[in-house]
C-alpha cells in the first residue's frame, strides 16, 4: 500500500476545540452556547508541552479534532482568538517534527453524539457554510502543505450518494485553489469499516481514505454515560473474554437476542472479522492510502483489558500495513466518553505496557 511521510503513527486530541456545553441537561437554546468558560478552557488546555510529550512517545503526527460552532463566530465569519490557537498547534507540531492534521469533529447539522433538527446532507446553506469554512483554512495554511485537512470526523444520517456528493463538492473546492492539499474522508455511519464500502475513491493521489474501529462498542464504551444501551447495560467487561454470555446479555436486555449467536469468543480474530470491509478495500485500491484515524477504549475501563484491545487493534493494523492514529490523548468532562490515554493530572501515559503498545512495539503474551 502507498504510504505518505509522516503519517504512520499518530495520536488523537479531542476535547480541546471540541468541548463546551452541549449535553441535553441544558435547555436547547443554551446548550450550544459558546461562553467565557468555554474561551478560558480553549486557551489553556492544550500547551506546547503537551505537543512535545506526543512526539516524545514516538508518534509522526497529531490529529486535532475542531467543532465548527468553536471556530465560526456567525455564519461564515471566523473567531481569531481561535483561528491563532490553531496557527499555534501547526507551529508546535512542526516544531517537533509532527505531521498536522485539522479535523473538522462536529459540524452543524452533523454532530456524531447527539440528534440535530437539520441534517448536513439535506441542508444546502449548510453545506455552504461547511465549504466555506474549510476555504478559510486553506486560505490560512495556504502555503503550507504539510499539514492535512480531515473533511468530517464521522458521517451520520446520511446516504452514501449524498455524503459521496458532498465530500466530492468540498474536495473540489478545496482543489480549485490548492492542488496539493492531502485530504482525508470516511465513510458514512461513523466511519465504521462497513463504511468504505460505499466511499468514492478518487484518481488523486493526495486523499487518504479512513475508518474507525471501536468494536465491540458494549466493550470499548462499557458503561459510557451517552449512549443509552450502555448506560443501561452499566457492566464492566473484559478483553479478550471467553464469557460470550455477558456480551449477549448486553443485547438481551434491549430485546435483541440473536447477538452472537456464532460467536464464542471476542478476540483479535473478532476484530479481524469485524475489519474485514478495511482489508477488502486495500486489496481493491492498492494505489490507496488507508489510515485508521481513530480507535480506543473508554477511560475507566480496566487498564490490563485497554492494552490488551490496544494491542491486538495495533498487531492487525500493523499486519495489514495500515497507518495508524489513537484516540485520545487527554478528555475533559464535557467530553461523556473520555478516552484519555495520559493522567489527568501528570499528563503522562497511563502505562509503560500502553506507551509501548501505541509506539507499535508490541510485545506478545
Amino acid at each position: 500500500m502507498k504510504k505518505i511521510k509522516g503519517f504512520q503513527k499518530g495520536m488523537g486530541i479531542g476535547g480541546w476545540l471540541t468541548n463546551y456545553k452541549r449535553f441535553n441537561v441544558l435547555p436547547n437554546d443554551k446548550r450550544l452556547d459558546i461562553t467565557i468558560g468555554d474561551m478560558e478552557h480553549f486557551e489553556t488546555y492544550i500547551k506546547e508541552e503537551d505537543i512535545k510529550y506526543i512526539a516524545s512517545l514516538g508518534m509522526d503526527h497529531i490529529r486535532l479534532g475542531f467543532d465548527q460552532i468553536v471556530v465560526e463566530e456567525s455564519a461564515y465569519k471566523y473567531r481569531d482568538n481561535i483561528i491563532n490557537i490553531l496557527k499555534n498547534f501547526v507551529n508546535w507540531c512542526k516544531k517537533y517534527n509532527l505531521r498536522p492534521v485539522l479535523n473538522m469533529h462536529k459540524a452543524i447539522g452533523n454532530y456524531c453524539d447527539i440528534l440535530e433538527e437539520k441534517g448536513l446532507m439535506q441542508d444546502s446553506e449548510l453545506q455552504k457554510r461547511f465549504i466555506a469554512l474549510w476555504l478559510k483554512l486553506e486560505e490560512i495554511f495556504k502555503d503550507d502543505n504539510d499539514i492535512v485537512f480531515e473533511l468530517l470526523n464521522e458521517v451520520v444520517n446520511s446516504t452514501a450518494d449524498e455524503w459521496n456528493n458532498f465530500a466530492k463538492n468540498t474536495i473540489d473546492a478545496i482543489r480549485n485553489v490548492n492542488k496539493d492539499r492531502v485530504i482525508i474522508i470516511g465513510g458514512i455511519e461513523w466511519n465504521n469499516p462497513p463504511g468504505l464500502d460505499g466511499l468514492r475513491v478518487y484518481d488523486d493521489e493526495n486523499i487518504i481514505y479512513t475508518f474507525h474501529c471501536y468494536a465491540p462498542h458494549e466493550f470499548t464504551h462499557q458503561q459510557g454515560v451517552l449512549q443509552a444501551m450502555q448506560l443501561y447495560y452499566n457492566r464492566k467487561l473484559e478483553y479478550p473474554s471467553e464469557d460470550i454470555e455477558k456480551y449477549r446479555e448486553y443485547y438481551r436486555v434491549h430485546g435483541i437476542f440473536d447477538a452472537y449467536k456464532d460467536i464464542d469468543r471476542i478476540d483479535i480474530e473478532f476484530l479481524k472479522d469485524y475489519l474485514e470491509p478495511a482489508k477488502r478495500f486495500i486489496q481493491k485500491n492498492p494505489d490507496k492510502v488507508l489510515w485508521c484515524g481513530e480507535f480506543g477504549t473508554i477511560r475507566h475501563c480496566n487498564i490490563k483489558y485497554r492494552e490488551n484491545w490496544m494491542r491486538d487493534m495495533i498487531t492487525i493494523l500493523k499486519e495489514w500495513d495500515i497507518p495508524y492514529c489513537v484516540w485520545n490523548y487527554l478528555s475533559t468532562p464535557n467530553d461523556g466518553n473520555r478516552f484519555s490515554l495520559v493522567d489527568d493530572d501528570t499528563r503522562l501515559i497511563l502505562s509503560e505496557e500502553m506507551e509501548r503498545i501505541i509506539r507499535g512495539e508490541i510485545k506478545c503474551i
